[in-house]
């Protein structure tokens, strides 16, 4: 039987591991950049932008013609900053593609560009069709993440946790790119590993009208709710499963967005991005530098790099952890559900902001061997920081608008991040590739994200003194 009430019976842990499954092979491999690049300048991609060194008699010390290749270094750069950008900013229409549509629809127009267009093009005099492909592959990772996270609905107080998890497999997802490096060095072409990936579509597909809703997953949950492909019909016409009208008190879009509340989370955000965004971005031509251009260790700390990434799905759920402990603790008389999810939020919001600047102080020191614990750092900060949004989100603001105000921090915080391709060109030609400044710039404004969580604490004791 595939339709069932999900309060009992193992449904719903099937919808949360396939979905667990599907987030961590597929959503956020975009992400897996510093991997995939290896790849690419081995390929040849861009290589007509390097040039003959300007040192002294163009050669270097063992007689061989030097070559500079910061011109493709920044071209690499650049198709990852609009692939970044795209993942981001088309959160903001996925987002209302979902609400207004629900998880068939929205899933079947992210699958299609997730891999069956996002095949790199075969030879490497077409390398201008990277920017193509990488964006296709950050626009249906996103959509999977959005109508995955809805699961955590379904586990009433590990909401939080749940949704966080499917954050942390999203950035573990990264790790995709290092297999296919693996799998390359190993001779299997990159055709052969984008065309395999492009065949799991039918995955995709399978799980949307079997283990997912048409439409959404209420919250709270009403009982003896149904999904399933055999529950299509009473999904819809249901008056418990089908998506439920906005609460009479339920602030509007628009108050949501002009909150203070929002406001401030878009600067936690994207303050924190940026300096994740610029580290992803410049991490290959950084480790060239620090590693003397030895390729074998390049290659070396490059799979550290993404092995750690793995590591985000075990991080991401102890930020939900928190944030559920918290809100597990007695309400003051009067306090609402509401409240008391803000005054959980706080510690969240905090400690992210302190591993983000504890790893931009990290990423600031030139040694090479320090960047391991840069690494850690790095995907300590970023497991936090997107389930710390998406679970902040979910709480502070009324359901119903969940995917459009999820969609518009991300789309605006997206904006934010294309200050890393000028900040990329600061370093490579106003600084001459080190990057020390521009870190210590980024270490005094990852210091701002503590704004946030001491305006939600003021605004928590707000509310508690009208009440009184």
């Amino acid at each position: 039987m595939l339709c069932c009430d999900v309060r009992g019976g193992v449904r719903r842990w099937l919808t949360l591991v396939s979905g667990m499954v599907e987030c961590l092979c597929f959503s956020g491999a975009v992400f897996g950049w510093a991997s995939l690049v290896v790849v690419l300048k081995s390929g040849g991609y861009f290589s007509s932008l390097c040039v003959n060194g300007t040192g002294l008699n163009g050669t270097a010390a063992n007689g061989t013609q030097e070559l500079d290749c910061s011109g493709q270094d920044q071209q690499l750069s650049l198709v990852f900053t609009i692939a970044a950008f795209v993942n981001n900013f088309l959160t903001l229409s996925n987002g209302f593609l979902f609400d207004h549509f629900g998880t068939t629809v929205s899933r079947l127009f992210g699958i299609r560009p997730a891999w069956s267009d996002s095949l790199p093009p075969p030879q490497p005099a077409l390398s201008v069709l990277l920017y193509p492909a990488l964006s296709c592959i950050a626009i249906g990772g996103i959509m999977l993440l959005i109508t995955n996270m809805q699961v955590g609905n379904l586990f009433g107080s590990q909401r939080s946790t749940i949704i966080t998890l499917y954050n942390g497999a999203f950035d573990s997802s990264s790790a995709l790119f290092l297999v296919i490096k693996l799998m390359y060095e190993s001779g299997v072409s990159l055709m052969v590993s984008f065309g395999s990936l492009a065949a799991c579509s039918v995955i995709h597909l399978v799980r949307t009208f079997l283990l997912l809703p048409g439409g959404h997953i209420p919250y709270p949950l009403p009982p003896s709710y149904t999904y399933g492909v055999t529950c299509r019909k009473s999904e819809v016409f249901s008056p418990v499963t089908v998506d439920e009208a906005p609460p009479v008190l339920a602030k509007s879009f628009w108050k949501c967005v002009f909150s203070r509340l929002f406001m401030f989370q878009l600067l936690w955000l994207s303050v924190m991005q940026l300096r994740h965004y610029l580290f992803i971005g410049t991490l290959n031509p950084t480790l060239q530098r620090l590693a003397k251009e030895d390729p074998s260790l390049v290659s070396q700390y490059t799979n550290a790099f993404a092995i750690t990434q793995l590591c985000g799905v075990l991080f991401a759920p102890w930020n939900g952890l928190i944030m559920d402990r918290q809100k597990s603790r007695p309400r003051a008389a009067g306090e609402t559900e509401s409240e008391s999810d803000l005054r959980a939020a706080v510690l969240s919001l905090a400690l992210t902001a302190l591993l983000s600047v504890l790893f931009s102080v990290s990423a600031s020191v030139p040694l090479l061997p320090l960047q391991y614990l840069t690494f850690i750092l790095q995907v300590l900060s970023r497991s936090f920081l997107y389930g710390g949004n998406a679970a902040f989100i979910s709480i502070a603001f009324p359901s119903v608008h969940f995917g459009k105000l999820y969609g518009l921090i991300m789309a605006l915080s997206a904006v934010i991040s294309l200050l890393q391709y000028p900040c990329t060109i600061l370093i490579k030609v106003w600084l001459g590739g080190d990057p020390f400044w521009v870190n210590v710039a980024l270490i005094v404004l990852c210091l701002t994200a503590f704004i946030h969580p001491v305006s939600v604490r003021l605004h928590c004791r707000k509310l508690a003194s009208q009440r009184c």
